[in-house]
């Protein structure tokens, strides 16, 4: 019985790891999202940089232009002019699954007269969650 008891101690004492340490990467997964929203909004490169590993890609359709895009050549463009009125926009996370050192985040952001759908992979380097790709859609309103 003694050991049957220090079994679902074990067991116990795991899952309640498992489920603060799933806890804590989605709370630092949310701040790397936001990282990205902020970046696109104040038109910060230094806060998408944070955000990205230098080899992502952005990958999406464009209406019909299928594109594949680099992160420097994104996070360049979208970096430059005044920052955007955030009162005009919405950009919120949809859901995280974590699996381990991967995730995956479901956004949406409507922005005036379009959403845009991002499926973002993230992985944990270093201890530190990264967007490694980005998968989009729109639809335009």
């Amino acid at each position: 019985m003694k050991s049957f008891s220090f079994f679902v101690l074990l067991t116990l004492l795991m899952v309640t790891k498992g489920i603060a340490q799933s806890s804590n990467d989605r709370q630092l997964i949310s701040e790397t999202v936001q990282l990205y929203f902020d970046g696109m909004m104040q038109r910060d490169k230094t806060k998408l940089e944070k955000a990205f590993i230098t080899e992502a890609r952005l990958i999406g359709y464009r209406g019909e232009n299928f594109t594949l895009t680099t992160f420097e050549t994104w996070a360049e463009a979208t970096s430059k002019g005044e920052a955007r009125n955030p009162t005009e926009f919405k950009n919120e996370i949809v859901s995280i699954r974590v699996q381990g050192n991967a995730a995956a985040v479901e956004t949406e952001l409507y922005w005036p007269g379009i959403y845009y759908y991002d499926f973002l992979t993230l992985m944990k380097i270093e201890g530190t969650w990264k967007i490694v790709n980005k998968s989009w859609s729109e639809r335009k309103l």
